[in-house]
């Protein structure tokens, strides 16, 4: 039944080829509003200070006008179909855009004489068709913006007296996040994922632009969820949208936020993970939910620690925020110029993590095609390279031999790579990775054994990978303070390790 429904849903998904062209009507529509703008201004000029202009120039501007605004017409059809627009707002552009079309075609006719041929006294629609194409083309772009940037784009920044005059209503207070001077009393929605919600979503998703039909301005409307269903599944971040179509690639037409806008951190990643993983309840303290060891540092960051019962497991902990890792403060050689630029041809993103330290950050995000061959360079720069980012690459097991030469690598990111269990073998020498993200690949048990080797690891992620509870129970019992983000449900986990730890020990009559 899912699998129908999966494939229903697809069928009704335009091609890539439509959505391709589609895009391209944000740059169309502009040529239609030059063309007319002058044929009109032309006009003007002529009635008024009875210039001659040649009939001809006229008449040419008018064809192209007419031409591109049907180009515009069909462009944005074939963009529409994406969805994500408001309805109504939609049709309203859609009509009018195909108006402008017709009456330029109409202006051009006349003016061109074609249609006096067939039509007699045509040469009185002249004007009026000139003037409803223009009127129709101011329309059209206000309801084009409204749809792109929100029904008060126009009007958001108007000055008090404009909005006296106009009658509008007076203008919302940017939002400002409620300061937290104790984390542990914090309330989690209001003062930490609200304010992430309404910087880098609400954008997109609020009640006059409801991309998907989704709305995250009010705890109301993002439990009510977008056009296909729920938009989060308290306890289980893992199968929730909010939190997937942030770890989609950046390219994908799924990520949000969309390219080119602010993206979240990884800190507000991992705390709406956590923030799901806990109920994602709308009215709690952060003192009242489980805190781990990997979200503590993050939390923490947010303000002043407070006070703490350590033993209730929950909260921060009154010592603040942890210590900054040992190899971030460590002082190594400047990196050779000429191998950095020899990363960069390959399409490599080097970045200074620490001017001071020499200290780089090396990133394929715009090398999806980076392979095992490329990677045998990374070895040049194994006391500089900190930080190291391969997700969604081609690179395989080939590839991790050569990383086990990066002695001071502390975050690691293989997502959605061709790394098998047999890689994670090579990564034992690694005595500073602190972070390792394996979301999407194909590692199994056999491979989580391997992280054992890793005696500084804090974090792994293990969304879509191929572990078990079995394995994972035995992970976090050789390595209780390691945090696994994804990967098995944790009460699974506990139930397995519950389970197991049950089936060893002793029957006590038998005993007796």
């Amino acid at each position: 039944m899912n699998k129908l429904i999966f494939l229903q849903a697809n069928a009704t998904q335009p091609s890539d080829w439509v959505l391709f062209f589609g895009h391209f009507h944000p740059l169309i529509v502009h040529l239609p509003i030059g063309f007319l703008l002058i044929a009109g201004l032309l006009e003007i000029d002529r009635l008024t200070r009875r210039n001659s202009v040649s009939p001809h120039t006229i008449t040419l501007i008018l064809f192209w006008s007419a031409v591109s605004a049907t180009m515009a017409c069909v462009f944005g059809y074939m963009l529409s179909l994406g969805g994500g627009y408001d309805t109504e707002t939609l049709n309203n552009h859609k009509w009018e855009g195909i108006g402008v079309a017709a009456f330029a075609w109409i202006a051009w006719a006349v003016k061109s004489e074609n249609l006096g041929r067939v039509i007699p006294f045509a040469q009185l629609m002249y004007l009026p068709a000139l003037g409803v194409s223009l009127l129709l083309l101011l329309a059209a772009g206000h309801q084009g913006g409204n749809l792109t940037h929100g029904s008060d784009f126009l009007t958001q920044y108007a000055p008090g007296p404009l909005r006296t005059l106009a009658g509008l209503p007076s203008k919302q207070k940017e939002f400002k996040a409620e300061p937290i001077t104790d984390v542990n009393q914090a309330m989690v929605y209001k003062q930490i994922i609200n304010p992430i919600l309404q910087t880098r979503c609400v954008q997109c998703h609020n009640a006059d632009k409801s991309k998907a039909g989704l709305r995250l301005d009010s705890p109301e409307m993002i439990k009510k969820g977008y056009e296909d269903g729920p938009v989060f599944v308290a306890g289980k971040s893992s199968t929730s949208e909010m939190v997937k179509v942030c770890l989609l690639p950046e390219e994908d037409d799924h990520h949000m936020p969309p390219k080119g806008k602010s993206q979240l951190s990884e800190g507000q990643i991992a705390l709406l993970t956590w923030w799901i993983d806990q109920g994602a309840s709308f009215d709690k303290k952060v003192s009242e939910l489980a805190v781990n060891d990997a979200i503590k540092p993050v939390l923490a960051s947010l303000g002043g620690s407070g006070s703490t019962n350590a033993s209730s497991g929950s909260g921060i902990a009154a010592m603040g925020p942890a210590p900054e890792s040992p190899v971030l403060t460590m002082k190594v050689p400047a990196a050779d110029p000429k191998v950095i630029e020899e990363l960069k041809k390959t399409g490599l993103l080097v970045l200074p993590l620490s001017k001071e330290q020499n200290q780089l950050e090396v990133s394929a995000v715009n090398a999806r095609t980076y392979n095992d061959a490329q990677a045998a360079l990374l070895p040049k720069l194994s006391n500089q390279i900190v930080w190291l980012k391969l997700g969604e690459t081609d690179i395989s097991d080939a590839t991790l031999a050569q990383l086990s030469k990066l002695k001071n690598l502390q975050k690691l990111h293989l997502e959605q790579t061709k790394i098998t269990d047999a890689g994670l073998k090579q990564l034992k020498g690694l005595a500073n990775l602190e972070y390792l993200n394996l979301y999407g690949t194909a590692v199994t048990d056999a491979g989580l054994a391997e992280l054992t080797n890793l005696k500084s690891l804090k974090t792994v992620y293990l969304w879509q990978t191929k572990v078990t509870a079995q394995g994972l129970a035995t992970l976090k019992k050789t390595m209780p303070k390691l945090d696994v983000v994804g990967g098995i449900d944790e009460q699974a986990v506990a139930a397995f390790a519950k389970a197991n730890s049950a089936s060893e020990k002793p029957d006590e009559s038998k005993k007796n």
